[in-house]
């Protein structure tokens, strides 16, 4: 049984996916990177309805090249009096030195999940290509997703997790390691003892599945892309070497971080959202752990961190934001998003192993 090369799924000539950046990028990165020949993306899971239409306009009137909006397939949590109490009390140190408000909490969860009310939004858009973080939605908004002529590509962080969405016939899965920056795509378990680097997880997904598999994770440069193809990938999927482009929306806090010497040490956390999301360490994540037992199920934990993310970042710090980032910011550099698309593809063209992938 052969596979359509990812190129010619997704209709794009170069295989290199921008990986959905929420916080640090919107359309303009997208269509920088889709106009180079690579798959842009435009993270919209914290995009409200308004937002979303705007930013799926100016997609259409910047590129007329395939484009991927990305969604959250997570299930609400039934909200926790005591959960959450306990976590205000964990907080409440750092609200009496930064002076905020637990007024200033804002309600919502922040962070939704795909829905009818969202394919509605969507739907006139038709995009080309459809991803999904934690799973999958069900199976009747998959249905009118496909009815569009949408791809479907969603995102494992084990073999079970590849082979669960095979079995449910996504067009193409993105392999994501242990390394990749930002949230975990863990979905059949919180187990994060289960999750590996991706040159361990790559091989045994593409030997597990029969669709193009595209590798996530500590790619950020033309060898990387090269290594990933040889143990067989379809494309790659790439997102910190991205968050310096001009093209990024990326906070001078976050850029700042990325080029200092800390920016080596990242770790998963909690903290920020509640689900393990990769992030450069700093001082929420030493003084409170970088794995809280009393953060919030996801996502709602952002919300009382939320004020003092504010206080902080308006006296110039970083120390309760989350500086989403992989392990491997080698390759940030503050050049345009079409010249790293270019650059990643590189990579591609100089390894002819797996041609024919």
């Amino acid at each position: 049984m052969s596979i359509a090369t990812l190129t010619e799924l997704l209709g794009i000539d170069l295989p290199v996916i921008q990986a959905p950046m929420a916080g640090v990028q919107v359309s303009a990165m997208a269509i920088a990177v889709s106009e180079a020949g690579g798959l842009g993306s435009l993270p919209a899971a914290m995009l409200g309805d308004d937002a979303l239409r705007n930013e799926l306009s100016a997609i259409r009137a910047g590129t007329s090249k395939p484009f991927n909006v990305n969604f959250f397939a997570h299930q609400p949590p039934v909200p926790d009096a005591a959960r959450e109490a306990g976590w205000r009390d964990a907080l409440r140190p750092y609200y009496a030195e930064f002076g905020a408000s637990e007024a200033d909490i804002p309600h919502g969860p922040g962070r939704r999940p795909f829905s009818a009310e969202v394919a509605d939004v969507i739907e006139a858009f038709r995009p080309p290509v459809i991803s999904f973080h934690f799973g999958l939605p069900d199976e009747a908004l998959l249905t009118r997703v496909r009815s569009w002529g949408a791809k479907v590509i969603s995102s494992a962080t084990t073999v079970a997790e590849a082979r669960w969405l095979a079995e449910r016939g996504v067009d193409a899965i993105i392999a994501q390691g242990l390394e990749a920056g930002g949230h975990r795509g863990l979905f059949l378990s919180d187990d994060v003892g289960t999750q590996v680097g991706l040159f361990a997880l790559l091989p045994q997904i593409v030997r597990a599945v029969r669709v193009p598999v595209i590798a996530a994770g500590g790619i950020a440069d033309a060898a990387g892309v090269a290594a990933a193809r040889a143990l067989g990938a379809a494309g790659v999927q790439v997102g910190t070497a991205y968050m310096l482009c001009p093209e990024a929306t990326t906070s001078a806090l976050h850029r700042t971080a990325l080029r200092s010497e800390g920016a080596a040490q990242t770790a998963l956390t909690n903290l920020f959202t509640g689900r393990p999301a990769r992030g450069i360490v700093n001082r929420a994540m030493r003084e409170l752990g970088p794995i809280s037992a009393v953060a919030p199920a996801f996502p709602l934990a952002t919300a009382a961190i939320a004020p003092l993310r504010a206080k902080a970042e308006a006296a110039g710090s970083a120390d309760f934001s989350p500086l989403w980032a992989g392990q491997n910011v080698s390759a940030c550099r503050e050049v345009p998003a079409a010249q790293i698309t270019r650059d990643l593809a590189a990579g591609w063209a100089a390894n002819p192993a797996n041609a024919g992938s």
